[in-house]
């Protein structure tokens, strides 16, 4: 049953919400509901907090309520963290209280074989429109207000900060490495929403609600199983026009549809079908959570109008690698403009060939990169630019960021880097993707997400 426009409309409360109310708060530091209490606090979530568990008159110096019904006012958000049997009596009290919405952390319904714990949930939640996010899930993470329904401690999974990509995911273990990864490369987040069983708001209903969010510009999406295909077609198909989808599909094989099952309790479904189905919607398809990451970081560029690509490095193997990789993925080497060649032979050192790719040499300096990166970019025979760089030698120092950044943020045309090394490289490389320019370990990795960047821009 797909969710009513009344309760998609409540589903704000839930992800930008002024009061929560976490049920099963607790003072024992390995209980979930002790998590996310902290989390809340030091997250520095502004909002009201009502610990509820009829243990306690207080929790970490905030007054514990025994239900949902002694809190006075209505809570925007109800974080449900107590065992299966317990939800639907909380769901009974979270109707009567009118509360916005609830999150339900809690595993043990249809994946465990109670399908009808989920359907006494279901059946209150739409009669009273209560938009509910899982079970059996991880919830929400906001930067941009602090909510936090993760219960990993945080000085053990980093939260992101503030950017432009949202996040729907089915599995809360997929969802936990995206969230520390993009926190440790630095890459920024609108929202991330943790779904799992679906029991009221699937995928289609988050899909929608983020196409109309104004702070979300893509969206990332990790599915196992899907109740109505045809439903989510259609929305991709609507959504993805304005804002870019990625998706990674789990549950491929015989034996992975039935961990799915196992996992969320809905059976993951024929998967030749759900390739149709994304190329029908012209979603852009993950192989595996490396190319997440890969995809994610690219289509935060501007769109490219065709698949000329111009190749910049200071290694010149580096540049026939990625020359090999361009060609295997079927796009095109650009043929520079007469007007940029002749400004490059003014530039260059003597014994840097004028060509693309444009080996400048291991002595090359960050203000020849600046040059000729210029020259690239203006160059209209060239819609994409793939800047290889080794860090390491001696020529090069911090100024170089700056060159990647301004060359970024310009918007002009779109813009990787290639760079592979240890611990001085990731240095580097962390500093460049937490200002937004997107950076690559092998030519490889790279040209594999332009291609289909390039798809997606209609410039394939």
């Amino acid at each position: 049953m797909a969710a009513s426009r009344e309760m998609l409309k409540k589903l704000n409360k839930l992800l930008e919400p002024k009061s929560i109310a976490v049920v099963g708060a607790s003072s024992n530091p390995e209980k979930l509901g002790n998590v996310i209490l902290r989390n809340l606090i030091e997250g520095k979530y502004q909002g009201k907090i009502y610990p509820v568990n009829p243990k306690y008159g207080e929790l970490l110096g905030l007054r514990c309520y025994s239900s949902i019904l002694e809190i006075k006012e209505s809570a925007d958000c109800v974080i449900v963290a107590t065992p299966a049997p317990t939800v639907p009596v909380i769901m009974k009290e979270c109707a009567e209280k009118k509360v916005g919405g609830v999150l339900i952390l809690s595993g043990g319904f249809e994946e465990v074989g109670r399908a009808d714990l989920a359907e006494q949930v279901r059946a209150i939640a739409f009669k009273e429109n209560i938009p509910v996010i899982g079970a059996n899930c991880l919830g929400i993470f906001n930067p941009y207000n602090h909510v936090d329904s993760i219960f990993f401690p945080m000085y053990k999974l980093g939260r992101p900060n503030c950017g432009k990509v949202s996040f729907v995911t089915q599995s809360g273990a997929v969802g936990s490495v995206i969230i520390d990864a993009a926190s440790y490369y630095g890459i920024g987040i609108s929202k991330f929403i943790s779904y799992g069983n679906a029991t009221v708001l699937d995928e289609t209903d988050l899909l929608e609600y983020l196409a109309n969010d104004k702070k979300t510009e893509i969206i990332v999406l990790y599915i196992e199983a899907v109740r109505d295909g045809r439903r989510l077609l259609a929305t991709m198909k609507e959504v993805n026009r304005k804002k870019p989808i990625i998706v990674l599909k789990a549950g491929k094989g015989t034996e992975g549809q039935l961990a799915a099952k196992s996992h969320t309790g809905t059976l993951a479904g024929n998967y030749l079908a759900y390739q149709a189905a994304f190329r029908q919607a012209k979603v852009t398809e993950a192989r595996g959570i490396d190319e997440l990451f890969d995809l994610m970081k690219i289509f935060s560029q501007p769109k490219a109008r065709g698949k000329r690509i111009g190749i910049i490095t200071n290694g010149g193997g580096l540049g026939v690698l990625t020359t090999d990789a361009v060609e295997e993925e079927g796009l095109v080497l650009a043929r520079l403009d007469n007007k940029t060649v002749d400004e490059l032979g003014k530039i260059v050192p003597p014994h840097v060939n004028v060509r693309n790719p444009l080996d400048l040499a291991a002595d090359a300096s960050v203000e020849l990169y600046e040059k000729t990166l210029e020259r690239f970019i203006d160059d209209e025979n060239i819609d994409f630019v793939i800047v290889c760089v080794l860090f390491q030698t001696p020529t090069l120092n911090e100024r170089i960021i700056n060159v990647f950044t301004a060359a970024s943020e310009n918007k002009k045309k779109p813009i990787v880097v290639v760079s592979v090394g240890g611990a001085y490289t990731d240095m580097y490389k962390k500093i460049l993707e937490s200002k937004g320019v997107p950076v690559f370990s092998s030519p490889r990795s790279a040209v594999r997400a332009i291609n289909k960047f390039i798809e997606y821009s209609g410039g394939g």
